[in-house]
């Protein structure tokens, strides 16, 4: 009976031995695995512990390092250890781009080169990519993906506007005006500046595209000579066309071999989504590099319809489609609408377009959309219209390869406890749950020992 009992005990014995060797090869092997490898979850609800896939394909687009340097003391008077703050925030980038550096300097104690940085305030970064800078006082994505986007560019891009007819503005704040765009093109490393054909004697040489943004009256013949000697000679143009008059531009269209039908796009679809039937919804797009991987809903209010008319000279896409059950409604928007067969024209209906050709061995690139309110303060943010709109400017200033979604702001705000609840939470994990896991292992040790 000993000798059983002696032997019942080396059995438990090596059992347990055997399983503890196994249970620290197991510790061994997850430990080896947790250091080879990186799995990250963001439950957050708009990603804020990592970056957007706009932010990431930004970074794949910078092709060598990105130096970043953040002037910031060890302990901020209001953020407390801002140094880890940045460290973490750009931690999100080096994960994706390794070649991306972060250096600190205190600016109290080495204030020559802080002076020298041109650096205004603790804790501002600069960054350094091919020889170009970017200041931040920021520290957020948004903010930090648009200045990368910035240093991308080879070089700053001129954007000069029509003006002197009531266009739409690009610094302008009335709903008309394009000055949320306008601002969105200068944080994209775009400058612009307005264009009196009036008063000038021609377009600048070193723009590298012409806005025409829905003139309120007529161009003067001279005007009109200068543009369409601008597009004759191989400039780069984006015309915001509304249901109005073409305003002494009609020569354009039939450079650009277009037809303007008459008439504001009625869409359907956009009442069954409770917006006005006046409000056309982008959702299928052509073949292009301005569309491609884009698929958003994009809004034209009032649009009107864009033919292309046949031409050996003209290579084109049709970029938007609109209104698949819609019309072009040439009646009176203030009666009942409905579809008249004789007059109206029947969707889909092609409200944006793109041109090119090859002339003086370049490629022209021209864009006409149907509306300019899709880019109006008022409208801008329905859809994806500045994404869009960004991505329009991009193709025509010869930029397509940083075609991206633009970066959003965060949404989420921060989870704030009070001393009580970190008090009851060290309790429950550093108290509570460790004295619940030891009674438990006793009581399970106490009950095999009884069994031998």
């Amino acid at each position: 009976m000993i000798t059983l009992n002696k032997k019942l005990r080396w059995h438990h014995l090596i059992q347990n031995g055997v399983f503890v060797i196994l249970l620290l090869l197991l510790v061994i092997l997850l430990g080896y695995l947790a250091a080879q490898t990186r799995l990250q979850w963001d439950v957050s609800q708009n990603g804020r512990n990592s970056l957007s896939e706009a932010s990431v394909e930004i970074l794949q687009k910078l092709q060598g390092p990105v130096q970043v340097t953040a002037y910031a003391t060890e302990q901020h008077a209001q953020l407390g250890d801002i140094r880890k703050i940045i460290a973490d925030f750009v931690a999100l980038y080096q994960r994706v781009k390794p070649d991306l550096s972060l250096a600190f300097i205190d600016p109290v104690a080495q204030p020559i080169l802080t002076q020298e940085a041109d650096v205004q305030v603790n804790g501002e970064i600069v960054i350094k990519f091919n020889q170009r800078v970017e200041h931040l006082t920021a520290i957020n994505e948004q903010a930090f993906s648009n200045a990368l986007m910035r240093l991308a560019r080879a070089e700053d891009k001129l954007i000069v506007a029509l003006s002197g007819h009531g266009e739409r503005r690009l610094d302008g704040s009335a709903n008309y005006d394009l000055g949320e765009f306008g601002r969105h093109l200068r944080t994209n490393g775009f400058n612009s500046q307005p264009l009196n054909l009036a008063i000038e004697q021609d377009i600048p040489m070193n723009a590298s595209m012409l806005m025409i943004a829905s003139p309120q009256t007529d161009l003067l013949p001279g005007e009109v000579d200068k543009l369409l000697n601008y597009v004759d000679q191989g400039g780069n143009l984006l015309w915001l066309v509304d249901q109005e008059s073409l305003r002494g531009l009609l020569p354009l269209t039939e450079m650009l071999r277009l037809t303007l039908t008459p008439g504001v796009v009625v869409d359907p679809q956009a009442e069954q989504l409770k917006a006005p039937v006046t409000f056309a919804l982008g959702a299928i797009y052509g073949q292009h590099v301005i569309t491609d991987n884009f698929d958003y809903i994009t809004v034209f209010p009032f649009a009107r319809q864009i033919t292309i008319d046949e031409s050996e000279e003209w290579s084109s896409v049709s970029l938007v489609e609109a209104a698949q059950q819609g019309w072009v409604e040439t009646g009176d928007l203030n009666d009942v609408i409905n579809f008249d067969q004789a007059d109206d024209v029947a969707g889909p209906i092609s409200i944006a377009v793109a041109l090119t050709r090859n002339i003086q061995d370049r490629e022209q690139r021209i864009v006409v959309v149907g509306s300019g309110h899709f880019l109006a303060n008022t409208y801008l943010g329905n859809g994806s219209n500045l994404d869009f709109g960004i991505n329009l400017i991009n193709w025509l200033t010869g930029d397509e390869e940083l075609i991206v979604i633009q970066p959003r702001a965060t949404l989420d705000s921060n989870l704030i406890l009070s001393e009580s609840d970190l008090t009851l939470i060290a309790v429950v994990f550093l108290v509570l749950l460790p004295v619940l896991f030891l009674v438990s292992g006793t009581l399970i040790w106490w009950r095999r020992r009884r069994k031998i």
